[in-house]
């Protein structure tokens, strides 16, 4: 398909230039809340020039805040494509998408045969056989930050708790020896965390990266994933086993076999949308049951009842909200929100704004686990490209807070929060905490 040329970002004017919600120094601070709300008041669908945005460019896109509006264009993906032009806010060559193409910059039927290659592993039913392990493991965890926890030591839950539990899942599922998973997520933080000087020796947005454009996020990183990969897959098809590299191993879609760069780029797509984005929702669990006491001794006094514990990690996914932005492409002119958006138009959606339109979610800003219904878009607007990984997502939630309800008394921040420079992922890289375990 044909990448569309827009139309000259000199023909329409900022909305709110002096607020910005682009790069990534802002993110590093913490989500614009205060911005998103003002543009959902102001200018919900607002054209966003780029250039004026930490020395990024581009031809500008317009930037939705509204709940509706984020949830129609997610499920039209006829005219909001992510196949013409890709999901990234970045402008890409056509041998550039060609490249560093993945399951997400494609569109249903294509999509839906990727897709499918992999709906079985993590499927509802398949998930919930996982949950015993998933029980064990967090046990585990927990007790190895047991001397913390006794002493009321202080320990950081991102390295401790919160990065294990989806990695221990994940290799689980994908099929990669536990003895290499540490490595191989550690290269995945390198490539994702692209603008973060703690994790890339090439951040996005100040180095010359233009070597590195053929890859995912623009990271040499991608290349050690990508080896690794294929010494992966040929020890499978020696050895098959029941998990997902042996299914990418000698797959083929519309009768052609996967390539060694596309099987590479799924599993890298995987290994990041199922560790990256977890990890940081358990964080931020952490942090929103430390800010708010009350909800948590509501999850203790509850934790036995299954509606409360589901209502609480619907809500903890809300507020965590771990994706901030995906980029679509008007593929005809089209109306949103009664603004007209041109064909080949860039519109980005801002999930942790539609998770907080106050006109779908009374109170939005108030952390609420009773809180139902809970329509939040953190696993998407709905449309084909729904979170593959949401149910694993859920469960790894739900034993996590279970966890945290049954053995720990109180939980306090121990310490200044350190927050990944992306705009693309809201992360936390460090959280000092102190939990005091419950007693008898």
């Amino acid at each position: 398909m044909s990448t569309l040329t827009p139309m000259s970002p000199a023909a329409r004017p900022d909305s709110i230039p002096e607020l910005d919600i682009v790069s990534h120094d802002v993110y590093e601070r913490g989500v614009p809340f205060d911005s998103y709300d003002r543009f959902r008041a102001e200018a919900p669908v607002a054209w966003i020039n780029e250039g004026i945005h930490n020395g990024q460019t581009g031809t500008g896109f317009w930037s939705l805040t509204r709940w509706d509006d984020v949830v129609a264009v997610h499920k039209d993906w006829r005219t909001f494509s992510s196949e013409v032009g890709g999901t990234e806010l970045e402008e890409l060559a056509p041998d550039a998408l060609a490249a560093r193409r993945t399951m997400l910059e494609t569109d249903p039927p294509r999509h839906t045969r990727f897709r499918q290659l992999v709906n079985p592993a993590f499927a509802r039913q398949t998930v919930d056989r996982h949950a015993t392990m998933a029980t064990r493991v967090i046990g585990e965890l927990v007790d190895q930050v047991g001397g913390e926890l006794a002493g009321g030591g202080e320990f950081d839950v991102v390295n401790a708790l919160a990065r294990e539990l989806p990695i221990r899942m994940l290799v689980e599922i994908l099929g990669v020896p536990i003895a290499d998973a540490q490595q191989l997520f550690h290269w995945t933080d390198q490539i994702v965390y692209h603008a973060d000087p703690d994790f890339s020796a090439a951040v996005i947005d100040r180095t010359d990266t233009d070597e590195y454009r053929l890859l995912p996020f623009r990271s040499p990183v991608s290349l050690k994933v990508f080896e690794y990969v294929e010494r992966l897959a040929a020890a499978r098809r020696v050895n098959p086993a029941a998990d997902v590299v042996t299914v990418l191993a000698d797959a083929a879609v519309d009768g052609h076999p996967l390539s060694g760069r596309e099987r590479g780029t799924f599993l890298l797509l995987l290994l990041i949308a199922g560790n990256e984005t977890t990890r940081h929702s358990l964080t931020q669990a952490v942090l929103a049951f430390a800010a708010h006491p009350d909800q948590f001794l509501r999850l203790q006094r509850g934790v036995d009842d299954p509606v409360v514990v589901d209502r609480a990690v619907e809500e903890v996914l809300r507020w965590a909200c771990p994706q901030v932005h995906f980029r679509r492409t008007a593929t005809v002119a089209a109306e949103v929100g009664g603004q007209q958006i041109a064909a080949g138009d860039k519109v980005v959606t801002w999930y942790p704004a539609a998770n907080t339109d106050p006109h779908v979610f009374a109170d939005p800003y108030r952390f609420d686990i009773g809180r139902s219904p809970n329509r939040h878009v953190t696993f998407g607007g709905g449309g084909p490209h729904l979170c593959l990984g949401q149910w694993i997502a859920r469960l790894e939630v739900r034993v996590f807070i279970e966890a945290l309800a049954r053995r720990v008394e109180t939980i306090e921040v121990a310490g200044p929060v350190k927050r990944v420079r992306s705009n693309f992922i809201n992360g936390i890289k460090y959280c000092p905490v102190v939990m005091t375990p419950k007693r008898g």
